[in-house]
């Protein structure tokens, strides 16, 4: 079973896996086995909210991404966008879904070709897709920059030449360009300032709202994911291990794990956060190339039990939209 909620569901993901495979010998001729980045996860996604997607940098969620875009190809599982298989269309066809889904991605400063000015970064999608010509053109990049508050004048400007918070406008400008319905913003602040951080996410709300996107939300940061999320799925060693809605996350964490990156969150109360009771994580995360058997949280887990290490947790729906993947919730 899979994850919904809402009417219209614009994206369903059912048992997506991404496995790398990993070359040994002299020559690196054969192969030794398979990073599974994404191992056999499922979430749906409806039209207008924003899913956020959490969990330590490895776990697989900007590979869950690009996956969903097919920049990597799945190694098994669907994915369905708007009632269409993804992962079995031909070139020509997902060049045509790609007007539809868009991605932000984290570094826009490598995403962006250093050679070329901002005004031709934005034309380039509107001329791949035959979108607009001539003024019509150059009437849609002002416009793209004026809706993520950019002055006109930088269309002359160059990469090298502007700020991380400037260049993260610019990649929500090129990713709008096309006119999307559902965007993968993959951690598109980590890399900034605290207060640019804030400008950053309340663009991405207003954008939302004026055009009616949709949003997949990765990141690290479960302050930053509360703050614009509906839904949060909270992801371990290339599985989903909770899925809730934010209040149910938040505010009634069921997951071990979940408890735990909840209880690093700091709490600008001085009294408070010295009363609350931090949960530490023992030992690191596992190599994907070779995860425990059974529960993959079991080995950091402080209540794991030999049934733990047999059995591989069902994600199964607990309370009304709360799901979670372990053995004693």
């Amino acid at each position: 079973m899979n994850p919904v909620t809402g009417s219209e569901t614009i994206l369903q993901v059912d048992n997506l896996k991404v496995y790398f495979p990993v070359s040994k010998g002299l020559f690196f001729s054969r192969q030794g086995g398979a990073i599974k980045a994404v191992d056999g996860i499922s979430f749906a996604i409806n039209r207008g909210e924003t899913l956020g997607l959490v969990g330590e940098s490895g776990c697989g969620k900007s590979t869950t991404g690009q996956a969903i875009l097919q920049l990597y190809r799945p190694t098994g599982g669907r994915v369905v966008f708007q009632g269409l298989e993804l992962t079995n269309i031909d070139e020509r066809k997902l060049r045509m879904m790609r007007r539809k889904i868009q991605m932000i991605f984290q570094d826009n400063y490598a995403s962006l070709n250093p050679r070329m000015t901002i005004g031709d970064s934005l034309a380039e999608p509107l001329d791949v897709h035959r979108l607009a010509r001539g003024r019509d053109k150059f009437r849609r990049i002002r416009e793209l920059l004026e809706m993520v508050s950019i002055p006109a004048y930088f269309t002359q400007r160059y990469p090298h030449e502007l700020s991380g918070g400037q260049l993260q406008r610019i990649g929500i400008a090129r990713a709008l360009a096309v006119e999307p319905e559902f965007i993968v913003c993959d951690e598109p602040v980590s890399a900034l300032d605290v207060s640019i951080q804030s400008q950053i996410i309340n663009l991405l709300e207003d954008i939302q709202n004026r055009l009616g996107l949709t949003y997949l939300f990765i990141s690290h940061d479960l302050s930053v994911v509360r703050h614009i999320s509906d839904r949060v799925a909270v992801m371990y060693l290339g599985k989903i291990v909770e899925l809730a809605s934010r209040t149910d996350l938040y505010q009634t964490p069921l997951h071990p794990y979940t408890k735990a990156l909840l209880s690093a969150i700091p709490i600008p109360d001085p009294k408070v956060e010295r009363k609350r009771e931090r949960i530490l994580l023992t030992g690191d995360v596992p190599s994907p190339a070779k995860p425990p058997s059974g529960c993959r949280f079991r080995t950091r887990c402080g209540h794991s039990t030999p049934d733990c290490a047999k059995n591989d947790p069902e994600f199964r729906e607990v309370e009304g939209g709360h799901w979670v993947s372990c053995h004693y919730v």
